[in-house]
């Protein structure tokens, strides 16, 4: 029988902007990380963006290594099965205009994929994150200019085109 090891990358992405803000912080909560996550299925690291599904070798966009690394679980899906899920992925729920910043995100892709593969949910200190933050004052004051972030990791190969790995 075929096994795989399942593992979700996360990064924190708070860049603290020098005499501005910290935006692990906001005015009545301290938040541990922005996350950004990935799956490292297969040998490869797949994540979302507003760029869509996007593959590289782990640790390989300029995010650079994980800040750490969940193991998810095991998975008996091939490769093979599990590239045509994300085509189809690819060209439904998580095509690159889909993207949001709270809505629709890479932990959103990440949580997706983690199910799919080993039946499990990704932490949900990860995935509840947005709504921690939407929960502020600060956090809904920051919202429409936040709504109009479109992150794509860069470093990665977009799947799924000509010219991508997949």
């Amino acid at each position: 029988m075929y096994s795989t090891l399942c593992l979700v990358n996360t990064e924190d992405t708070n860049i603290p902007i020098e005499g501005v803000m910290d935006v692990n912080y906001m005015p009545g909560k301290q938040l541990e990380g922005i996350w950004h996550t990935s799956i490292v299925v297969h040998e490869d690291e797949f994540f979302f963006g507003s760029g869509g599904i996007s593959s590289c070798p782990p640790g390989g966009t300029l995010l650079g290594p994980p800040d750490s690394v969940v193991e998810v679980g095991s998975t008996e899906v091939t490769q093979e099965i599990f590239l045509e899920y994300l085509a189809s992925l690819g060209e439904s729920l998580f095509r690159g205009e889909a993207y949001n910043l709270f809505e629709h995100n890479c932990n959103t892709f990440s949580n997706e994929v983690a199910q799919f593969l080993t039946g499990k949910k990704i932490p949900s200190y990860i995935t509840d994150l947005p709504s921690e933050v939407l929960s502020t004052p600060f956090g809904q004051a920051l919202r429409p200019l936040l709504d109009s972030i479109q992150i794509q990791p860069p470093g990665g190969n977009t799947f799924g085109r000509p010219n991508g790995q997949s």
